[in-house]
C-alpha cells in the first residue's frame, strides 16, 4: 500500500488554517485576561458596597440610641453640650 503525498495546495491550506487557529487562540486568551481583570475589579466594588451597606445598616440600627446620636453630633458636627468648653492645643 502506497501513501499519497500531500500537494503544495494542501500544505498551504493547512498552514493558513494553523495561522487562523493560532490567531484565534491568542485573541481568546486576551479576552479571557480582560474578563478576569474586570471580574477582579467588580469583586472589589462588590466588597466595598457590602461594607458600606453594613455601615449604613449599623447607622439605621442605632438611629434611636441617644449616646450614638450624641457621638455623631460631637465628632461630625462639632456640637457641644450647654456650658461645655473646648480647649484647642495650638502648640503642634
Amino acid at each position: 500500500m502506497k501513501l499519497k503525498r500531500a500537494g503544495i495546495g494542501t500544505k498551504i491550506l493547512i498552514l493558513v488554517l494553523l495561522a487562523i487557529v493560532a490567531t484565534t487562540i491568542l485573541s481568546v486568551h486576551a479576552q479571557i485576561q480582560t474578563a478576569q481583570a474586570e471580574k477582579a475589579s467588580l469583586t472589589q466594588q462588590v466588597q466595598a458596597l457590602k461594607e458600606e451597606n453594613a455601615a449604613l445598616a449599623d447607622d439605621i440600627a442605632h438611629s434611636n440610641d441617644p449616646n450614638y446620636l450624641e457621638n455623631i453630633a460631637r465628632t461630625e458636627l462639632g456640637l457641644l453640650e450647654p456650658g461645655e468648653i473646648v480647649f484647642v492645643d495650638t502648640s503642634r
